[in-house]
């Protein structure tokens, strides 16, 4: 459930912001039980899919709260991070070291500047400047690896329905946008985190206006990183916001999260299954409407 909004936002540049966001995120993976027990989760390198928290920035103070997945596929109760993030058009969180958790962050300004938020020791962060124009994009996410190198890449949808693929390095850079396709303007939302149908590519999906959603594939193959689409499901335009924060259960597979119009909360869990990679929707939440879901 989604509480009131707190009224006491903390003032601060959006560097200030993001280093606090990920101070945030480090001090939970540092006290996670789940972390602590289970040595999936506490080795580099062993994890394919994953825990990513929920960022939710209130509509009307522009504060942030963090939501973090309790492995059951639900959430805990928002953690007030405290600052005004109210300048963050897209954000795109990274794991990769593998260990299942975010160890940076790729921010996108509303007026186009693209940053990275690293990890330099454990609790020393450090925020670089990575280049300005993409206030060019209305959906910008970083679904994993698509290209085989290892590390997550980007891709981004322009207003006029052209999808690009810009290719993520170790230090936050990316390499020149490559162009997908076009079309893409079709779709309302785009989402994914991993591996959706166990071929162990990343894929993603996309819902149309029509409320259709499709599956994505990856092939690995950064000149062509999707096959052609599936039709996986019906009804989805119920929805204002579809989301993945990867895997919500801890099960290995990468989940969905989905916010009905009234604010009302469901997840997904995936069950690797290629033809129909999610089980029906349980309601998680409600009053999730106050929110910009980044």
């Amino acid at each position: 459930m989604a509480t009131a909004a707190s009224t006491a936002v903390a003032a601060g540049n959006p560097t200030d912001a993001k280093a606090q966001r990920a101070q945030a995120e480090a001090q939970h993976r540092t006290h996670d039980p789940a972390r602590l027990a289970a040595p999936r989760a506490a080795a580099p390198g062993q994890v394919a899919t994953p825990t990513f928290s929920m960022s939710a920035v209130d509509k009307r103070t522009g504060n942030l709260y963090l939501y973090f997945p309790d492995g059951q596929g639900g959430f805990d109760s928002r953690y007030d991070v405290g600052v005004n993030f109210d300048f963050a058009a897209f954000q795109a969180p990274v794991d990769n070291d593998k260990d299942g958790y975010s160890e940076s962050t790729w921010h996108i300004e509303k007026e186009g500047q693209l940053t990275y938020t690293y990890h330099v020791s454990e609790f020393e962060l450090d925020t670089k400047t990575i280049g300005g124009g993409w206030q060019i994009y209305d959906k910008v996410l970083s679904p994993g690896n698509l290209a085989g190198a290892g590390e997550a890449d980007m891709i981004a949808r322009d207003k006029a329905g052209v999808l690009r693929l810009y290719l993520g390095y170790p230090d936050g850079r990316v390499a020149p946008r490559i162009k997908i396709g076009g079309g893409w303007d079709a779709y309302t939302e785009i989402a994914g985190q991993g591996d959706l149908n166990g071929d162990g590519k990343t894929d993603i999906v996309a819902a149309d206006k029509a409320g259709v959603l499709w599956l994505y594939t990856g092939t690995g193959n950064y000149n062509a990183p999707f096959k052609p689409r599936t039709k996986i499901g019906a009804g989805w335009n119920a929805y204002d916001r579809i989301l993945s924060v990867g895997d919500l259960n801890r099960d290995g597979r990468t989940d969905l999260v989905a916010r009905a119009k009234n604010g009302d909360l469901y997840r997904y869990f995936g069950n690797g299954h290629s033809g129909d990679p999610f089980d029906a929707r349980v309601k998680i939440g409600w009053g999730y409407n106050i929110y910009n879901l980044l």
